[in-house]
């Protein structure tokens, strides 16, 4: 009887685990429909770093920034915001500044890369939306960031 009532309670087990729906699949193991928002996470990295108060593009940035540029003269159609963020140190009104020089410095570079303007749009976080939550210098680098998102 026991080891009925086990085969039962292990049958029952290995169904609910095999039982999935359609959402849970999605993109499992599969590359995004080109031209997406989720082809371009994928494929590009979608961001840049900045130095502690700085919103100067560095070269890696510039690297960063041309294969995104790529990307977008590939999918011509497509549309992007560049969001501009900062660490928690500072006040939010200045943050709120540097956010969007970083933004506009992002925008700048993808625009020297040969993406119309009018593609582009910025905005700037500043410290309300940070990527890591911390007070170390590992967090505040992970910070300061410009994210370019494909809308």
């Amino acid at each position: 009887m026991r080891n009925k009532i086990l085969t039962i309670a292990l049958s029952s087990l290995l169904l609910v685990a095999c039982e999935t729906t359609d959402s849970q699949n999605v993109n499992v193991g599969q590359a995004a429909a080109p031209g997406t928002p989720e082809d371009f996470k994928q494929q590009i990295k979608d961001r840049v770093f900045f130095g502690y108060d700085k919103s100067t593009v560095s070269n890696d940035a510039k690297k960063t920034l041309e294969t995104q540029a790529g990307w977008l003269k590939t999918y011509a159609n497509t549309h992007a915001t560049v969001e501009g963020k900062t660490d928690v140190r500072g006040t939010r009104e200045y943050n709120l500044a540097l956010g969007e020089r970083r933004a506009n410095a992002a925008k700048k570079a993808l625009e020297g890369f040969g993406i119309d303007a009018a593609r582009l749009k910025t905005i700037s976080y500043g410290k309300d939306h940070l990527e890591v939550v911390g007070n170390t210098e590992e967090a505040h680098a992970q910070n300061r960031t410009a994210i370019t998102v494909i809308n």
